[in-house]
């Protein structure tokens, strides 16, 4: 008996170890980091920004690539399927890893698969037009719709995202019925707007900074003025109580081990902590956030909890 206690301490100590040295060893090779959306949206900014910095905290290649489509659900369904080693991560956004799975059911991926390393950065959504557009403020738009239901194109990123739940909840709670345009990505559905194949946007906030001088932004969906832009009014000012916003970080596949997670973790954070990171982001129209691993998993919990009822009530 004591031989066989022996060696099973013997065996643990060789295993730990090997966990010891396996992270030790850990990034020895070139990571890929994914976004789930097109080239030239806020996820892909934010990972562009981070890439040499990663590099250069990691000491190894950070390459970055692209798999669109879904909203999100393409790239991140490729996530839960990649090996848990360590060099494969993806962009993640809330709402929409947490929207997806409850509308869709089978959306290719549950919420719960992905593990969180970080969050980083946020944006708060807005709806604009653009400046020769009939509508002058939010009510001149929810006038005309109440009398055209379904005549005002809203462009959007993907389905079952931040842009696609902000429009069902105006929708409700205005009374009116807006067609919601789906694209890939936050860009492609910028370019399609200003083109004027849609006659309103909702938009994240650095896309709506960048362009403030082509258009009007009616509405934002934050509690307070956003900061960059005080002169708009928030929904609720306005009388809508909806609050939007698009929260971003980084995942990686299930059963990556922790030690890996912490590896990177502390990369991400080390960026987003960074005063000069903090004011390039607040100069490009974005929020910055520093969420690690645990606070990141506990709050995708929470958000599973309150968008639940959301989506059953959008789905009857």
């Amino acid at each position: 008996m004591k031989k066989l206690i022996t060696m099973a301490l013997a065996f643990s100590l060789v295993l730990g170890l090997g966990l010891v040295a396996q992270a030790e060893d850990y990034p020895s090779e070139p990571i890929t980091y994914s976004i789930p959306f097109n080239p030239g949206g806020q996820s892909d900014l934010e990972a562009r920004r981070q890439q040499p910095m990663l590099e250069d905290i990691l000491g190894v290649s950070v390459i970055i690539q692209y798999k669109p489509g879904g909203g999100g659900s393409v790239g991140w369904a490729e996530l839960v399927r990649a090996k848990p080693n360590g060099y494969f991560i993806t962009g993640i956004n809330v709402p929409h890893i947490v929207l997806q799975p409850l509308a869709r059911g089978n959306a290719g991926f549950e919420t719960e698969q992905i593990k969180p390393i970080a969050f980083f950065q946020a944006t708060p959504i807005g709806l604009a037009v653009l400046k020769d557009s009939q509508f002058q403020t939010l009510e001149d738009l929810v006038e005309f719709a109440k009398a055209n239901p379904g005549a005002i194109t809203a462009g959007g990123s993907g389905t079952w995202s931040g842009h696609h739940i902000a429009n069902l909840q105006l929708q409700e709670k205005a009374g009116i019925e807006l067609t919601y345009v789906p694209h890939k990505g936050a860009a492609p559905s910028v370019a399609a707007f200003l083109g004027g194949h849609v006659q309103a946007l909702w938009a994240n906030s650095n896309d709506l900074y960048q362009h403030r001088d082509k258009i009007r932004v009616l509405g934002f969906g934050t509690k307070e003025p956003f900061e960059p832009m005080p002169e708009v009014p928030t929904f609720e000012a306005q009388g809508y109580d909806l609050y939007a916003s698009i929260d971003r970080g980084a995942g990686a596949p299930p059963g990556t081990p922790d030690e890996k997670i912490k590896v990177l973790e502390d990369a991400f954070l080390k960026i987003a902590n960074d005063p000069k990171i903090k004011e390039q982001m607040l100069n490009d129209g974005f929020v910055p956030l520093s969420m690690g691993a645990e606070e990141s998993a506990k709050y995708i919990q929470e958000k599973i909890e309150d968008w639940k009822p959301v989506v059953e009530k959008f789905q009857q």
